[in-house]
């Protein structure tokens, strides 16, 4: 299976896979919110969303003493692992072919709900993506599998996990694709869809049929609004990139400790929820009261700005919340804000409040995170209403390009990776390698013999008709012979010693005389190339980073005989945005083990075998 899994196209296995990976995801997240459930009894609130009940000074000490509290925690954590959410899982995909560390997944579940239960700014969809995508990858690592299938296995923990949290598979199969994955292929599509809809069968079995807000049933009222949409539009898109803008600017400052910082997050979150108790947690619940109209206009303008500030606080230092989340509710209240606006303005004219107000949550999804096609669909199943579609799509648009061309901003997420100095995605031709996996192109034909080495064991090697010579010095790989060269050559060897003694005779190509000399491979004339080793995990393109660092011009494939043992992640070596470390599929050398010898090879991949692959069509 696992050698299947590193071809190109391997639907049934990554099927069967992706079930897996979508019920542990949907278990995950329902922890996940059992334990944000928990905290609320806790704190003595009704449930995980209402704040309101806290008096103002609670609101204040509540969320600056847990984030001070939070960052004491994490202070003694590097800052590679205090890395949260969907900008982790981005991360782990970019330098580590999708491997993530069971460590901070934990640290994330434990942070996620200490931090919304202390009413910290931010979302659930962040750490729940984290969750699915780390399940997923550890699902994948536990069973070996190579690189490829788990970066596939990643976009279904993510889609898997915005599905359980939203109701919303389809928006989950999207946003894996357009966010995380960034590329759009069948062979990825199938098993995230599949993941998508298992996890949110998890969440229909317990919560029921139901979505997380309270959607009226509402439409745009005349075309005449048009105009007005685009306008808006613009209005969300300018928030949207002050928003990116003040994200990066708090996430630049890191003079003092994790800890100081935290704090002053936590600080600016309570001194927001003083004027607006709402800013706190996720805040769903007021996201459903703009949608039911039951906020006045003062009230949707002091939370819009309260909420970015605090957002932006929490999720700028690092915390472990959610970036989704506060976008939905800064576009619900700045939606509503706009539909009494228009309201004001034309009365019997423009569609009602609530219409605008969702409009804004998909316009603020879409331009923040750079995820037009989620954030469309995510309305679409939200108000199960397809009369939104025209009008969601315009202000989409307005908003998306408003961020890019306009305030000259990236997504959210590619602005968080570009500090960290990530090229993200790869181009497209690194994308086109890491879709198989070295495993899956290598040639399986193969005996190993030792650089010096009798005619009769030459002979015994020959026999089962390999296409590959596998020759070994000093307990290392020095070389690959190709198997025809050397058959030549002993053949030349009988020949010479047929014409010295005696008349040519086809018999004496096998002259026994011949059988205890002694012939050193490395002499012999043909095709020889010099050899690397590299893991059968490992994708073409960690594959050709080796090919370029050792300048090898073949590379034996081993079994992976100790990833399971190894809880470490290693980075690529000279993959786009990487550093010179290694993954589970990328070890050039296996010196914890005693010798390569006593590796088992299964395969050995050429140079020109990468070449050939990277000029097929890329339409898999």
């Amino acid at each position: 299976m696992r050698r299947q899994l590193a071809g190109v196209e391997s639907l049934p296995p990554l099927i069967l896979l992706a079930i897996a990976a979508g019920l542990l995801t949907g278990l995950v997240v329902l922890l996940f919110r059992a334990g944000l459930e928990g905290g609320a009894w806790l704190t003595g609130r009704p449930d995980a969303e209402n704040f309101e009940v806290f008096g103002p000074w609670t609101a204040l000490l509540m969320p600056l003493l847990g984030a001070t509290l939070l960052g004491l925690i994490l202070n003694r954590l590097s800052p590679e692992s205090r890395r949260f959410g969907v900008v982790h899982v981005m991360e782990r995909l970019s330098r580590y072919q999708g491997h993530m560390p069971l460590r901070s997944a934990l640290y994330q579940f434990v942070g996620g709900i200490a931090g919304l239960t202390v009413g910290l700014s931010g979302g659930r969809e962040g750490p729940a993506v984290h969750l699915g995508a780390a399940t997923s990858s550890l699902l994948g690592n536990a069973v070996r599998l190579p690189n490829n299938s788990i970066r596939t296995l990643v976009a279904c923990g993510t889609a898997a996990a915005i599905g359980a949290s939203f109701n919303t598979p389809m928006a989950g199969v999207i946003f894996a694709m357009e966010v995380v994955m960034m590329e759009y292929t069948i062979a990825s599509f199938i098993p995230v869809i599949i993941s998508s809809v298992t996890a949110t069968v998890v969440n229909r079995w317990f919560f029921g049929d139901v979505i997380a807000f309270s959607v009226p049933d509402t439409e745009l009222r005349s075309l005449l609004e048009i105009p007005y949409i685009t306008l808006a539009g613009v209005a969300v898109g300018l928030v949207g990139s002050a928003f990116i803008v003040m994200v990066r600017t708090i996430a630049r400052f890191q003079v003092g400790p994790f800890w100081i910082r935290a704090m002053a997050a936590g600080a600016v979150t309570g001194l927001a929820a003083m004027v607006a108790p709402a800013v706190l947690g996720v805040g769903y619940d007021t996201v459903n009261q703009a949608l039911l109209g039951q906020l006045a206009w003062t009230a949707l303008l002091i939370i819009l700005i309260a909420k970015t500030v605090a957002s932006a606080a929490c999720v700028g230092v690092g915390l472990p919340v959610g970036m989704i989340g506060p976008t939905l509710m800064m576009g619900a209240m700045l939606g509503g804000l706009l539909g009494v606006v228009g309201n004001a303005f034309a009365p019997g004219l423009a569609s009602e409040p609530s219409f605008y107000v969702m409009l804004g949550m998909a316009a603020m999804m879409a331009a923040v995170l750079q995820a037009p096609l989620a954030a469309l669909l995510a309305v679409l199943e939200l108000t199960a209403n397809p009369a939104i579609i025209l009008p969601a799509m315009l202000i989409i648009v307005v908003a998306s390009l408003t961020v890019t061309q306009v305030a000259k901003q990236r997504s959210i997420f590619l602005t968080t990776l570009g500090a960290l100095g990530l090229q993200y995605p790869p181009d497209p031709a690194s994308q086109h390698l890491m879709r198989a996996g070295a495993a899956g192109l290598m040639t399986r034909s193969l005996a190993r013999v030792p650089r010096s080495a009798r005619v009769r064991d030459l002979r015994s090697a020959l026999a089962s008709s390999p296409t590959w010579l596998v020759i070994e010095e000093d307990g290392g790989f020095r070389a690959v012979l190709n198997a025809t060269d050397l058959a030549d050559h002993l053949i030349a060897l009988g020949e010479a010693l047929a014409t010295a003694d005696t008349p040519p005779d086809d018999s004496l190509q096998f002259d026994p005389r011949l059988d205890a000399d002694v012939v050193d491979l490395m002499e012999v004339p043909g095709m020889r190339k010099d050899a690397g080793v590299i893991n059968n995990r490992a994708t073409l393109l960690e594959a050709l980073a080796e090919f370029r660092f050792t300048g090898v011009e073949a590379l034996c494939v081993v079994r992976d005989a100790t990833a399971s043992r190894s809880p470490r992640d290693f980075a690529a070596r000279n993959l786009p945005g990487g550093t010179r470390h290694r993954t589970p599929g990328n070890k050039r050398s296996v010196s914890h083990m005693e010798s390569e010898a006593e590796v088992e090879v299964v395969g050995v991949l050429t140079r020109d075998d990468i070449d050939r692959y990277a000029q097929t069509p890329q339409d898999h």
